[in-house]
């Protein structure tokens, strides 16, 4: 089954992203995405956030499995372009073209069915993720009314007249003249 990720608008020109695209493609996920962080190329961080993308299109969406998965193409097309100028001799404008690129990533299975997932299964996962963010919804909530409390409680000794450490401090000229070390 494939499964693809796109992105569009790379500020990158395409013959350049084109460079990272021929040497991972063909690789498997987890040998490409060591090859990634491996390679020093402008566009490699792009590519591993959409491969990543695409990894996880593919566990979550078709229940396949991360292991069996590999990049059998990878498109990059010329974006939009973006026009500009620079000023040249005798009055004269020369165009500077800043190209974009339109990246999609497609991964197959090497072998096609294993691993994968059931319909069940995935309802599963599912359910267990939305109750762990439920859980973590419930929690956040939480500190978040301790959190008021505590504000509450320091306006409140602000009103009643109740001064704190930081309050004490005395802001006048004798103060910060007699703070000052003796030489």
């Amino acid at each position: 089954m494939k499964v693809s990720a796109k992105l569009k608008s790379l500020r990158i020109a395409p013959r350049k992203v084109r460079l990272t695209s021929d040497l991972i493609k063909g690789m498997d996920v987890s040998v490409a995405m060591s090859q990634l962080e491996v390679i020093v190329k402008r566009s490699n961080p792009y590519f591993a956030k959409l491969l990543a993308s695409a990894i996880s299109n593919g566990e979550n969406n078709f229940g396949l499995d991360k292991t069996n998965l590999y990049i059998s193409d990878i498109i990059v097309n010329a974006g939009a372009t973006l026009k500009r100028s620079r000023p040249r001799a005798f009055g004269r404008a020369g165009a500077i073209m800043k190209r974009t690129s339109q990246v999609e990533i497609i991964l197959d299975e090497r072998v096609e069915g294993k691993g994968r997932k059931t319909e069940a299964e995935m309802e599963k996962e599912k359910k267990a993720r939305l109750g762990a963010q439920k859980k973590e919804e419930k929690e956040l909530t939480a500190d978040k009314k301790e959190d008021a409390k505590v504000e509450k409680v320091k306006s409140k000794l602000v009103e009643t007249g109740e001064k704190t450490k930081k309050s004490e401090k005395k802001v006048g000229l004798t103060s910060r003249i007699f703070q000052r070390k003796s030489m």
